[in-house]
């Protein structure tokens, strides 16, 4: 069986090793598989990615609970693991977080500075393998096939490497998941957190899964997750006993892809330029309001939010999508198809407001958001006049006018009145 250890990076026969201790360093952090020398699909997730980069830059916050997010009425971001073991989770409401861990010292974001960190590691997959597709600042799938003559080593040794250079010049863990694809590195990558390491191979695929809980798989919601409890289906063993034309027949298209998950199989390729597929931007208030007027200057600076980076990626988006959260979190959703592509605030703006107005008095919100998808290229857009209202030409073209001079002088060179709000 191949061994591996992280620390010093010696490969090794496990079976000739006495015990699971490097037989050059002495480390317990050894790996071993009888794949892992042959396996090339990689999931790296880094660990409490923002509250590590916080607790990096900050060594007075060692060994306190740290949570990131926006104050007592807004969401934990992430949390570090010392405020894990007392039940904050990401995306649970503030004031929950702080109910179970009251000592926490809460951090506002600094995406500046987490954008950094997260670039900083992208070089250094960089110089592993050029098939890197990214899923968020702190995550990435990475393919490394055929790169062992190039380095000189398996990806599994690269692999360790990457995670070693993350703690010795970036301050940083992350844990990887390895197998023969993107399903199941996935679920590697959680197994052995934080600072872990784990493989599943083609061999015990079919025995690794059997006792799983469904919910393991990547994209199944709480409404999926309970329509899969309808039909029995709680394990992937549940899963497995059904027929595939069953399956497609009770679960439309998602049904093929549970067939196969079921399997092990999952044919999606890493791909390093995965194409952006929304824009969207949100806030949570201090306290939850009514007022028309505010939500009105929040739907406008939303609404230029994320015009700003449709512009900054020569995107347009077909589809306005208006996101709003009452008091109890209920969440309320709302979509408009346009007739041609749009990159202008000022007609994300009036869209947006229109499905606000069309949803009607159900406030107080806690949360109100605007976004824009079935993205595509900015060529053809907002190019078609708009037979119903004449001054949307002469708009588009006072905002490029003001894009111009935010460009030039900031962005607080110029602001709408209802910006102010």
């Amino acid at each position: 069986m191949h061994a591996l250890c992280r620390d010093c990076l010696t490969d090794f026969d496990a079976a000739r090793a006495s015990g699971l201790r490097c037989p050059a360093c002495r480390s317990p952090r050894v790996i071993a598989h009888d794949e892992l020398m042959s396996l090339s699909i990689a999931h790296m997730d880094c660990d409490a990615f923002y509250a590590s980069v916080e607790k990096r830059d900050n060594p007075d916050l060692a060994g306190k609970p740290v949570i990131i997010g926006g104050g007592r009425r807004g969401v934990v971001s992430t949390a570090c693991y010392v405020a894990r073991i007392r039940g904050v989770r990401s995306a649970m409401p503030m004031f929950q977080a702080l109910k179970l861990c009251p000592d926490a010292v809460v951090i506002k974001p600094r995406m500046a500075a987490y954008v950094e960190a997260s670039r900083a590691i992208r070089a250094m997959m960089e110089e592993m393998t050029p098939s890197i597709e990214p899923l968020s600042l702190d995550e990435a799938f990475l393919d490394l096939t055929g790169t062992e003559r190039l380095h000189g080593h398996p990806p599994a040794v690269m692999l360790a490497r990457l995670i070693r250079r993350m703690r010795d010049e970036l301050g940083l863990t992350g844990s990887i998941g390895l197998s023969h694809n993107k399903f199941l590195a996935k679920i590697a990558s959680d197994m052995d957190k934080p600072h872990g390491f784990s493989v599943i191979g083609k061999a015990e695929t079919l025995e690794f899964l059997a006792p799983k809980p469904v919910r393991l798989i990547w994209g199944v919601g709480a409404a999926g997750q309970a329509s899969l409890d309808r039909a029995g289906i709680h394990t992937f063993a549940d899963l497995r006993r059904w027929d595939q034309r069953d399956l497609a027949a009770r679960f439309g298209s998602m049904g093929d892809r549970l067939w196969h998950l079921a399997r092990g199989e999952d044919m999606r390729r890493v791909t390093a330029h995965a194409p952006m597929k929304s824009i969207s931007n949100e806030t949570t208030f201090f306290e939850d309001t009514s007022d028309p007027d505010l939500l009105d200057g929040h739907l406008w600076r939303l609404s230029e939010k994320v015009a700003d980076r449709a512009k900054a990626k020569d995107l347009a988006g077909r589809v306005v999508v208006l996101k709003l959260k009452r008091a109890n979190f209920s969440l309320i959703t709302r979509r408009h198809a346009l007739r041609d592509s749009t990159q202008m605030a000022d007609r994300l703006y009036r869209e947006s407001r229109a499905l606000f107005d069309a949803v009607g008095d159900q406030g107080p919100y806690r949360l109100i958001g605007v976004g824009l998808t079935d993205l595509t290229s900015d060529a053809d857009a907002d190019r078609a006049p708009d037979l119903l209202d004449p001054n949307a030409a002469r708009r588009s073209e006072a905002e490029r006018a003001t894009d111009a001079i935010r460009a030039r002088f900031g962005p607080d060179a110029i602001r709408k009145g209802r910006a102010l709000r």
